[in-house]
């Protein structure tokens, strides 16, 4: 009786796992030939698994799935111009002042240490930067109507992703064995809460940091006191270091013309108020849902990520990374259980007792065999 039922599942999961691998390749050669878009999707997907939680509470007010997908997807709409529109305009409308500025720079700078003057020729460097800063503006002009087609996809995949996000996960979990699946929602939930540290800690930080970062740049006099505001905000998602990329080139900047007043002004309340103030005011009011992932892993996973996958690595990079963390962590708890690792090391110096009396018992019995021969 049990012979036939046991082949049938034997042959459910054969089944199972093929279609898995169908999936599997499939997904390779989409992914393949979607290739120049590859970072967009990946940049809905992360999105849409965030405000996920925002259709689910519409839902649950009373609308439909399908509007409150659609209602989700305007808010994820809405916070994307939020975030980038102000990044487009700055580069669009401020480039000529920051070419100015460069070319305003002194070609020569005079440093006197210990009563002796060495002089430093930034003149090339000074050539290099504006040429640089040149060819982006033109790459950036040229790339906006590339960038316009790749933003509609943006939303519409978003939309698409808020609207059938069940079925999508019952997908993706059908093929993982039941004694497993815990691993696969422990991993999930380590990804929900990195994406809401990236997305909603940063966001909040880098809007807390443009609304104090513009009056104080104001009241130092600078004319382009938005677009720095701007700057210092998107370099918010830079951890670790943040605004202080920025706060120090500008102190640099007021040094080399000589203006120490300036220099020292911008860079104590630049890094108070500008680099250190929002970390200090808005995350921890928002940290309880976030990963807890260490800044300095979230550091590497953020330039990995960066230099290896480009601006869409700004997310995968530190998501990847934190899932590894929790890969490991739970590892470590299968094999280890509540033992820490000074708790490992010191029952590792002392010889289990077993072993021991296995030991003596095989002298015993060696010597008992040769008493008797």
């Amino acid at each position: 009786m049990t012979g036939p039922s046991s082949g049938t599942t034997s042959a459910n999961g054969r089944r199972r796992y093929v279609l898995a691998g169908i999936v599997v390749a499939l997904g390779v050669l989409t992914g393949g030939i979607l290739l120049d878009v590859l970072g967009t999707i990946l940049f809905a997907l992360t999105v849409a698994y965030v405000l996920m939680p925002v259709q689910g509470w519409l839902v649950r007010r009373g609308l439909s799935e399908w509007t409150g997908a659609l209602a989700a997807t305007v808010v994820g709409f809405v916070a994307a111009l939020a975030v980038f529109a102000p990044i487009v305009v700055a580069l669009y409308f401020r480039i000529e002042q920051v070419l100015d500025a460069v070319e305003a720079l002194p070609r020569e700078l005079s440093v006197t240490v210990l009563e002796a003057t060495y002089t430093v020729e930034a003149g090339e460097v000074q050539a290099l930067a504006v040429d640089y800063l040149s060819a982006a503006a033109t790459s950036f002009a040229l790339a906006l109507p590339v960038l316009g087609i790749k933003f509609a996809l943006f939303i519409v995949l978003m939309f698409g992703l808020l609207l059938k996000g069940d079925e999508a996960g019952r997908a993706a979990v059908a093929p993982i064995p039941y004694d497993y699946r815990d691993v696969v929602y422990a991993l999930t939930k380590r990804a929900r809460e990195t994406l809401y540290a990236i997305y909603v800690l940063q966001v909040a930080t880098s809007i807390a940091t443009l609304v104090i970062a513009y009056p104080l740049f104001r009241l130092l006099g600078y004319e382009a006191a938005l677009t720095l505001s701007i700057m210092a905000a998107v370099l918010q998602f830079v951890p670790i270091i943040g605004p202080s990329m920025l706060i120090a080139p500008i102190t640099l900047y007021h040094v080399a013309i000589g203006d120490l007043v300036a220099a020292t002004l911008v860079g104590v309340l630049g890094l108070v108020f500008v680099a250190w103030l929002p970390d200090i005011a808005v995350r921890p009011r928002l940290s309880r849902r976030s990963a807890g992932l260490p800044g300095s892993l979230y550091f590497v996973g953020f330039t990995g990520g960066l230099f290896t996958l480009g601006p869409i690595g700004i997310v995968v990079g530190p998501l990847i990374v934190a899932i590894f963390v929790e890969a490991v962590d739970l590892l470590a708890d299968e094999v280890n259980g509540d033992a820490t690792f000074t708790d490992l090391v010191e029952a590792d110096d002392q010889e289990p007792p077993d072993a021991a009396a296995d030991t003596e018992t095989t002298l015993e019995e060696s010597t008992s065999q040769a008493a008797d021969d």
